[in-house]
């Protein structure tokens, strides 16, 4: 398992980060346990959750899958090797200060995830997703509140569109706050919208690439290839309108041809589509570390074939070639999250 660096920093992490929003929903405890010991055993040192996961588990499981990995860590005496990164924006409760990014919301976010997670700090700390109802400034002070505070020790932001993170970055440094380490947006051989502004941002300012999605949600796993059925327990049949979200990035015709040509030159090669797709993300410039999640711990070392194989430049041009027949997604919400 290769190890890189986040970003500018010095903290290092490994080039497979371990999802976790399946946890309490699509996998219990004791399956959610079996995929962290995996992911241990294999050299992944950074996991990523939030506050508001599981996945399409509704208001009522928030907090839940945070809880079951700082019970992994607490039972394995993992904190230490473990590179700890959560989350905060979401709705967390029926209150209208339940959920953004005003410092109220924050830093109670911190206190309650810290909580959960069964640590006395969290080593990255992210905005999962805008919020335009907040000036940046009060949030990005807060964060440096936290940092300050040794509840945090580096921060980062997921589905910022470039000119909202480059406010950021720019915020930080006219006040002299802790700013974004790292970014996580989304991310495949299917998705690539990042490239044109997102991949030279971070690239320039040293801000780590984090991204999600390098399986197009199992799309690029092969699986819907010959039943062209959404299959119960998976992140299409996901409640709550998770399952839709999904729906409306790759269910679509275009999206299933692709999948047909990319499996159908990579079986002639013996290659497995899911690994083929793990390892064209991370042999893109500027990615740190690509998040792969998973409901089984059997599913995570399928994937986990990904990162010894070598695309060779035929292979890398296929993979490119994919995106310029696809349609692009018409609505910003649907492209950022």
């Amino acid at each position: 398992m290769k190890i890189n660096n986040l970003g500018r920093t010095g903290l290092k992490v490994s080039e497979v980060c371990l999802g976790t929003m399946t946890f309490a929903n699509q996998c219990d405890e004791a399956a959610s346990f079996e995929i962290m010991d995996v992911a241990d055993a294999t050299g992944v040192n950074f996991f990523d959750t939030a506050d508001v996961y599981p996945l399409g588990g509704g208001l009522e499981k928030v907090g839940q899958t945070e809880v079951i990995v700082g019970n992994w860590i607490k039972a394995r005496g993992a904190r230490e090797r473990i590179v700890l990164a959560t989350k905060c924006r979401g709705r967390m409760g029926p209150g209208v200060n339940d959920e953004g990014l005003s410092r109220r919301h924050i830093v109670r976010a911190c206190e309650a995830s810290l909580k959960r997670l069964q640590t006395d700090h969290i080593d990255l700390y992210q905005f999962h997703s805008p919020d335009d109802g907040t000036p940046i400034e009060e949030s990005l002070r807060a964060l440096d509140d936290l940092v300050h505070s040794g509840k945090v020790r580096y921060v980062g932001c997921s589905n910022y569109p470039a000119h909202l993170l480059a406010d950021a970055l720019w915020t930080s440094r006219l006040r002299g706050l802790a700013r974004f380490e790292s970014d996580q947006p989304r991310y495949n051989i299917l998705f690539r919208m990042i490239e044109d502004d997102i991949v030279p941002l971070c690239r320039t300012h040293g801000v780590g690439l984090i991204v999600y999605n390098p399986l197009a949600g199992g799309m690029l796993t092969g699986r819907y290839r010959q039943s062209r059925e959404i299959q119960e327990g998976s992140r299409f049949a996901l409640g709550n309108n998770s399952g839709t979200m999904y729906q409306k990035r790759y269910w679509h015709d275009p999206v299933m041809q692709a999948v047909d040509r990319l499996g159908t030159y990579f079986d002639a090669q013996n290659k497995q589509l899911t690994h083929v797709a793990l390892a064209w993300v991370l042999a893109q410039p500027g990615i740190t570390s690509a998040i792969v999640g998973a409901s089984s711990a059997q599913q995570l070392r399928d994937s986990l074939g990904g990162v010894d194989l070598v695309l060779s430049a035929a292979d890398l041009d296929f993979c490119n070639d994919q995106w310029f027949e696809l349609p692009r997604e018409k609505d910003p919400a649907v492209a950022r999250r």
